[in-house]
């Protein structure tokens, strides 16, 4: 099913007797030379079975760390062959180098999987080399891109080797792909974004993007209380950003212009500390607040949470990146939790389409234990902010889809 953003499946491919070159993202926590979280090789479980039962031969491309172009067998990826052998079910050869891939014995071509040592030892990796990724292409005879979370990297395995192949997503790709133009493409409208977090400048693109596509916009934790300071509020102690007043009223003047509600806290849970079950006060929020010196506002209050549940309700998407407090320490997670529930009990009842990504985000919906009832929960921290920012995924534009959404 060639899809409406112009990108191939595995489904549009003759796979039978290919050599499939298949970039995956398989960058797991080691410890002691042990795996710690498989989330990511379980993930690539689906599209390496699907080329094998098409009858293609799976080739893995992936990266490990930070090697900088250089052999640092710290970051081998032999030491995650167990696991790749234990997920897959079956045997994976790792090709140690390339001159090695090219000149392949007959001993590692009878492996079901081969596996070729970290890509990025390569320098030609990073640097997006097109001979580099001529030699890689010549190892085989279809390209298969299952690791969104590299697509917005322009590197010869997510970029130039899919120019010079037949191309096409992966079942992980796919998945994260159909889910995102659901949420912001052509998404059923009314479409809400929640959007948290510490900063706001870290954060200007996409609500510069947001607010020209939304019909709600929730903005909490420490960016809340810069958009409040900048209409007025003296938040004392408060996490707030005082150089980006000026950004904070900007976005709010486009949200008007383009009929974007921008929600913010109308109360918060204010402290004097900063640590676990601090003694705290709930006080209203409004552009006259002034609080003392000492004092910061580490949560959203109940009113707040009754009026994003109740904007929730309305909403036929959501997308949310960012918590909406202190989520770390009870209770300043209240707001986070319970706005969290609330979108999953709604997905649950087929009222909601929600995506949700980046790793503050997908941590709190865990703590929440909201993030099995979301559609898609995206582990892609900087590809999906980036696709949430509206620009061009290099990898995927590579696949023939134009990997924003215009």
């Amino acid at each position: 099913m060639e899809t409406g953003m112009g990108w191939k499946t595995l489904d549009d491919m003759d796979l039978e007797g290919a050599t499939v070159l298949t970039r995956v993202d398989i960058n797991v926590p080691v410890e002691a030379g042990r795996v710690t979280d498989a989330t990511r090789i379980e993930r690539i479980v689906p599209t390496v079975h699907t080329i094998q039962a098409r009858g293609g031969k799976p080739v893995l491309l992936a990266h490990f760390g930070r090697p900088k172009g250089k052999v640092n067998l710290d970051m081998s990826l032999r030491q995650l062959l167990p696991t790749l052998r234990e997920h897959l079910g079956c045997t994976v050869a790792l090709i140690e180098t390339l001159e090695a891939a090219e000149a392949m014995t007959l001993e590692a071509a009878e492996a079901d999987v081969i596996l070729l040592e970290n890509i990025r030892f390569h320098p030609g990796e990073e640097a997006n080399d097109p001979d580099f990724a001529a030699r890689l292409a010549a190892l085989g005879d279809i390209y298969c891109n299952d690791a969104f979370s590299a697509a917005h990297r322009a590197h010869a395995s997510t970029e130039a080797l899919a120019r010079l192949l037949p191309a096409c997503a992966g079942r992980q790709m796919q998945a994260e792909l159909s889910a995102l133009e659901a949420a912001l493409s052509k998404p059923e409208r009314p479409v809400g974004a929640v959007v948290g977090g510490a900063k706001v400048s870290s954060k200007i693109e996409l609500l510069e993007n947001l607010v020209n596509r939304l019909d709600l916009l929730v903005i909490g934790g420490g960016m809340a209380n810069t958009f409040l300071a900048a209409q007025g509020a003296q938040l004392g102690a408060s996490l707030q950003e005082p150089d980006f007043l000026d950004t904070a009223r900007d976005i709010m003047v486009q949200a008007e212009k383009t009929g974007c509600t921008i929600l913010l806290p109308v109360d918060g849970l204010v402290a004097r500390t900063f640590k676990q079950g601090a003694p705290h006060d709930v006080i209203s929020l409004t552009a006259d607040t002034v609080l003392e010196d000492d004092q910061m506002v580490l949560d959203a209050g109940p009113e707040t949470i009754k009026a994003v549940e109740a904007a929730f309700a309305n909403l036929k998407t959501l997308i949310w990146n960012g918590p909406m407090g202190a989520f770390e320490i009870s209770p300043f997670d209240t707001a986070t939790v319970a706005a969290a529930r609330c979108a999953a009990a709604l997905t649950r009842s087929g009222a909601l389409i929600s995506v949700a990504g980046g790793g503050d985000t997908v941590a709190a919906l865990n703590e929440a234990g909201a993030a099995d009832d979301f559609t898609y929960i995206s582990t892609a921290g900087g590809a999906f902010l980036e696709w949430m920012e509206g620009k061009v995924l290099p990898g995927v534009a590579a696949l023939g889809g134009s990997a924003s959404d215009g």
